[in-house]
């Protein structure tokens, strides 16, 4: 249907048409929503359209004519690449709109990005949004976990809006505000971080399969469904299973011994170690994920050192009889870890920059659309609904039961693995958060020393206030 057909009852729009934006689109008017649509690119404009005939979508070739072609207030969806591309189409449109217009950012941007974003728009009287989208490509068409921060009364305008496209839970759409400035793509890079570290434990559950079990992929496949079918339920474990099942259509075998072991990755977890960092909050099963990756890349390297390094006579595979049961105590507990270390990290980056999250909420709107969607979520919702200021995951009463009871098979697990030299640099972060985390007394007193000692950096003493240096040499 062409604009002008359309008019001025068309006032929503999507700005990119990659495989992203062009689902998004389509779900959008699926809802009974007509959708402008602009793509730098006019073919993949007109392409798009042609592809739906009998959908409401109204192809536009330049910025002005999408603009005028939407009723007022206009909001306006960008699903560009994020980085310069939002900002010079920003640009572009900010003197076209008009007072209370809304601009939507769903791409991946950098929450700090965000705020200023927000902030120049709010200088030139508009509403902009941040709002993370999780689900891929699927997700976009049929309905994404939605985060999305900002000014509270432009969200209230979207709020139907996202409610409509978002997946959901039972009745509940998993969307809901987030909190102001650029919270919501922070909490949707932390999304991002948890993903890294639950396909990390994942693959290092296939690896020890593989190297110590002994199991086939066929096994491993089965093994995999049956805990998708317990507390370890999740998208992540669902493909797993489809993925170990599937055969290689160019050649025998299974398709995933074909795939070269080198991860990519677009930066989403890079960013939540570097926050981390500023904001002093350990999150080392999520940076174990990303050096993985890291690693991983190293594939020329890695395949000279194994020429090259001797690692000694190899002992028996499986010298302390782990089970399939002890793996499975391992990565459910290993999930549970990297969750406490997000969930901690969106906490304290609430209390620096005052925005005031709910966390209940946040992992509320996990539970459905998005890539960590997980049965585990729903305990996480209980746990910070029951008490809001919740320190960490690892002290909320059922799930230290669980760390308590499963603690020995963790250990085991991490243990064989290291006695097999079968690298888990996931789960044995994740243990030695969990041991320390819960260990009374560290040996970072003697870090304290040193640190003194050559810097007069000075140290407290657990037997009386005050700080305290000492004159080390010559005594």
């Amino acid at each position: 249907m062409g604009t002008e057909e359309r008019g001025s009852q068309v006032d929503t729009a999507v700005i990119g048409l990659a495989v992203m934006g062009s689902n998004l689109a389509r779900n959008i008017e699926s809802r009974g929503i007509p959708v402008a649509v602009y793509n730098r690119t006019t073919s993949v404009t007109d392409e798009f359209v042609a592809a739906f005939p009998t959908a409401d979508l109204v192809p536009v070739h330049s910025v002005a004519e999408l603009v005028k072609t939407l009723a007022r207030p206009r909001r306006i969806i960008l699903m560009i690449k994020a980085g310069g591309a939002v900002d010079a189409v920003l640009e572009d449109l900010i003197p076209l709109l008009d007072t209370d217009d809304i601009v939507i950012d769903g791409g991946n941007a950098l929450y700090t990005d965000t705020a200023r974003r927000e902030e120049r728009c709010r200088e030139a009287g508009i509403h902009f949004l941040g709002v993370g989208i999780s689900g891929g490509e699927e997700g976009a068409l049929h309905g994404p976990s939605l985060m999305p921060g900002g000014p509270r009364d432009a969200w209230e305008k979207c709020r139907e809006l996202f409610a409509a496209i978002s997946a959901k839970v039972g009745d509940e759409p998993c969307t809901d505000y987030i909190g102001p400035g650029g919270s919501g793509h922070f909490v949707k890079m932390v999304h991002n971080g948890i993903e890294y570290a639950d396909m990390q434990l994942i693959a290092e559950a296939y690896h020890f399969m593989g190297k110590v079990l002994g199991m086939s992929n066929s096994e491993m496949a089965e093994q995999f469904a049956k805990w998708n079918e317990g507390r370890l339920a999740s998208y992540l474990m669902e493909i797993t299973a489809e993925i170990l099942r599937r055969a290689d259509p160019l050649g025998d075998g299974y398709l995933v011994d074909a795939i070269l072991d080198k991860a990519g990755q677009k930066g989403t977890g890079r960013w939540t170690v570097q926050e981390s960092l500023e904001l002093g909050v350990p999150i080392p099963s999520i940076a174990g994920a990303v050096d993985a990756r890291g690693l991983s890349a190293l594939k020329e390297e890695r395949v000279e050192a194994a020429g090259s390094f001797s690692k000694g006579s190899e002992g028996p595979r499986n010298p302390l009889e782990v089970t399939r049961e002890h793996l499975e105590e391992a990565l459910f507990l290993g999930k549970v870890v990297a969750y406490a270390q997000g969930m901690a990290l969106i906490q304290s980056a609430s209390e620096e920059f005052q925005w005031e999250l709910r966390l209940d909420g946040i992992a509320a709107l996990w539970r459905g659309g998005c890539i960590i969607r997980a049965a585990l979520l729903t305990e996480i919702t209980a746990a910070y609904g029951s008490d809001p200021r919740l320190k960490n995951l690892i002290q909320y009463p059922k799930f230290r039961e669980q760390l308590e009871s499963g603690l020995s098979s963790f250990r085991k697990v991490v243990a064989a693995s290291a006695l097999a030299g079968v690298p888990l640099p996931g789960l044995g972060s994740a243990l030695s958060y969990l041991e320390s985390y819960t260990t009374a007394e560290l040996p970072q007193n003697l870090i304290q020393a040193q640190r003194d000692f050559f810097g007069a950096h000075t140290y407290q003493r657990k037997d009386r206030e005050g700080v305290f240096h000492t004159e080390w040499e010559g005594e």
